[in-house]
């Protein structure tokens, strides 16, 4: 019975997703059938799944290889269709209950459903796929993935967002109520910028993460403070970013719309009573159009303005615009990969682009005689400068820029030519300048760590003239999701 519930409740998800999908639409736009009985056949790009209706490719969101199902056609093009699940008449074997109430609707963790064994095995093919598809270069045989030891609460960092206008559930839609109080502290609802959902419980990180976010929502209630309203750009509660690093030190953000002294000292000195053990607590006052925060002010409210985050003895400090990877214990495992292959006796000349902090340049600096990184942010390379200097390492040197404009054929003749290169570009991949100068320096073996295998097997093509691929690992950094991190290995001709 437990079965028949969870799938009926799937269905009835699903279901009012396509109601509201179908609100949304064009009334002009032509109305698409339904297909009965369709039977979904493997996972696609973006989290979804795959079946053939009518000779098309039809991608469609939270099925599983195996299900049965009418299928509501919502978007058809010449060489694809995507369309969404009306009835699970048949749900596959190899389904398994989602944990989170928020699945198919916060947008995140779109493999909950799947078994995590079957996300590892579509992982691994993802990135043969790219290889083979894209790089279209000869390749060894690749190395099983490394998956994730803890798939729940894995996350170090997590940021939610505080609306007035939230997002309806199913029940309260259906419910014919009226729902005066739309304040939420939760998830942007993808595809309706300025739609929250209000979240309960989030897996991906420590409770504790939890506990915070709804005390800061129970007590801005109980006080009458504003939530933001993000289409009229004011309100008091705009976001909170929560870092918990592995050493178990907890760092809050909270970031307000307005300037509001009186209240926004009340609601800190509230978290700082209610969590005393909070390492860093600090907040920012952001009036402008957008929520990023690299450019405004941090005030520490209590403790210190950093955690910390610890790997092989080595101390890593994590500000509040630190990059840091978002999965601690899992990030090691990736690091022990790049430096395994980066092959490092001691005599080495490094450099290790996009660096980020210099988490990577000083892990593996005691291996290498000298690591350079190059980074785009400037914070980001003050950080890798503290990192290096409170772990006692005198053989890194970093630099902030561009890395198309850092890193030329002149910083190479000024600061020497590397022996090995580490790269680990954003998901856009490398800049063809920056290919173009890494081919004239030769290094004699590059490292490249990639989160996007696609645009990395297109920089693997790239790089073919001068190098061949010796060897490919990629590690599962976010479980429940289509993400994957792949390592290579490439050696000099």
């Amino acid at each position: 019975m437990a079965c028949v519930a969870f799938y009926a409740e799937l269905c009835l998800t699903l279901r009012f997703r396509l109601i509201v999908f179908n609100i949304e639409m064009s009334r002009k736009r032509k109305e698409l059938p339904i297909v009965e009985n369709v039977e979904i056949t493997d996972v696609a790009a973006e989290g979804n799944s795959i079946a053939r209706i009518e000779g098309l490719a039809t991608f469609i969101p939270f099925g599983a290889p195996g299900d049965v199902a009418d299928i509501k056609i919502v978007r058809k093009k010449k060489n694809y269709a995507e369309g969404q699940i009306l009835k699970l008449s048949q749900p596959s074997p190899i389904r398994v209950p989602h944990r989170c109430a928020h699945f198919t609707i916060c947008g995140g963790c779109r493999w909950q459903h799947l078994p995590y064994s079957f996300q590892l095995e579509c992982k691994q093919r993802q990135v043969k796929d790219a290889m083979e598809r894209i790089a279209k270069i000869d390749i060894p045989e690749i190395m099983p993935i490394l998956g994730s030891a803890q798939i729940w609460e894995y996350r170090n960092k997590m940021e939610y967002t505080f609306s007035n206008r939230s997002w309806l559930t199913r029940e309260q839609m259906l419910s014919g109520q009226e729902f005066p109080d739309r304040d939420a502290a939760g998830f942007h609802i993808p595809g309706a910028f300025d739609k929250v959902l209000d979240i309960e419980s989030c897996y991906l990180q420590d409770d504790l993460g939890n506990r915070l976010r709804l005390f800061i929502k129970r007590y801005a209630k109980e006080n009458g403070l504003s939530f933001y309203d993000i289409k009229a750009q004011e309100g008091l509660l705009r976001t909170l970013m929560i870092r918990i690093a592995s050493t178990g030190e907890v760092m809050a953000v909270m970031v307000f719309g307005k300037n509001d002294n009186v209240a926004i000292q009340g609601l800190m000195e509230a978290v700082h009573n209610e969590f005393p053990d909070i390492v860093s607590l600090q907040y920012v006052v952001n009036m402008k159009v957008n929520d990023t925060i690299s450019d405004q002010e941090v005030v520490l409210y209590s403790g210190r303005e950093y955690i910390e985050e610890e790997m092989e003895g080595l101390r890593f400090r994590i500000g509040p615009k630190s990059f840091y990877q978002t999965n601690s214990k899992q990030s090691y495992e990736l690091y022990k990969v790049a430096r395994d292959f980066a092959g490092l006796d001691g005599s080495e000349l490094v450099y290790d682009l996009y660096t980020g902090t210099g988490t990577i340049a000083n892990f593996i600096s005691s291996k290498a005689k000298k690591v350079i990184g190059i980074e785009y942010v400037p914070e980001a390379i003050a950080d890798a400068k503290v990192n290096s200097q409170v772990n006692g390492i005198g053989n890194t040197e970093f630099f902030a820029g561009d890395m198309k404009d850092v890193l030329t054929d002149e910083f190479i003749a000024r600061h020497g030519r590397p022996d090995v290169v580490i790269v680990d570009p954003p998901r856009a991949g490398m800049h063809q300048d920056v290919v173009d100068v890494i081919l004239n320096a030769a290094p004699e073996r590059i490292v490249y760590v990639s989160c996007n295998p696609a645009t990395q097997a297109r920089d693997l093509s790239l790089l073919d003239i001068k190098y061949k691929v010796d060897a490919i690992r990629p590690v599962d950094m976010f479980p429940h999701t289509q993400h994957v991190e792949n390592v290579v290995k490439l050696t000099l001709r």
